[in-house]
């Protein structure tokens, strides 16, 4: 699924022709009502800007298995593949780069205004250890979060017991069967243009 010849920066997802999955982790109190409703609704807080990651395996090692306080289920929402277009449409790099901004004050006024933050971060491996090429989260404010639970979001589903037995498989020695639970994800078929926009390779 993820083999070390990736490019440096480049989107790999579960996706289908209409929608692409990214991951988040929450405690209890806020993943059960959203599953309940299917789309996040109260206790989770709109005015705060909210990360999502294409990456199964990125979202495993920032919420280590659903095990750390706060992170407890994780859950895969399924948004519109248009809506995570959208959002890497009006994206800025949370840090500077170059060849994207002809200088750091064009890029630091560009983010001051710009609903929606990218980081390229280390992917990561079966067993959790930094990979030699890039993941993409992604960091939805303002607006945005709004089209996110409004309008993108097709579905939630609970993987908590998904990254259990991932986790239990790997602790038992049986690294095929943990490879076997985890998501397809191929590498996403973003539009040259937007790819650049964002950093992708």
């Amino acid at each position: 699924m993820k083999g070390v010849t990736a490019p440096l920066r480049q989107i790999r997802a579960l996706y289908d022709d209409r929608t692409i999955t990214v991951y988040q982790a929450y405690p209890p109190e806020i993943a059960v009502p959203s599953l309940t409703a299917g789309r996040f609704v109260a206790p989770f807080k709109r005015e705060r800007m909210t990360w999502i990651k294409p990456s199964f395996l990125w979202m495993m090692y920032r919420c280590g298995w659903g095990s750390k306080p706060g992170q407890e289920r994780v859950l895969g929402v399924r948004i519109l593949r248009s809506g995570f277009e959208a959002a890497l449409a009006h994206a800025c790099l949370s840090h500077y780069d170059g060849d994207l901004d002809p200088d750091r004050s064009a890029w630091a006024r560009r983010l001051r205004t710009s609903p929606v933050r990218i980081q390229w971060d280390p992917e990561r491996s079966l067993h959790l250890t930094p990979l030699p090429y890039r993941s993409l989260q992604i960091g939805l404010a303002h607006e945005m979060v709004d089209r996110y639970l409004d309008e993108w979001t097709v579905e939630i589903s609970d993987l908590t017991d998904r990254a259990h037995a991932v986790r239990s498989a790997l602790a038992a020695g049986e690294e095929e069967a943990a490879r076997r639970l985890l998501p397809d994800e191929r590498p996403y078929p973003l539009p040259d243009a937007l790819s650049r926009s964002v950093g992708g390779s």
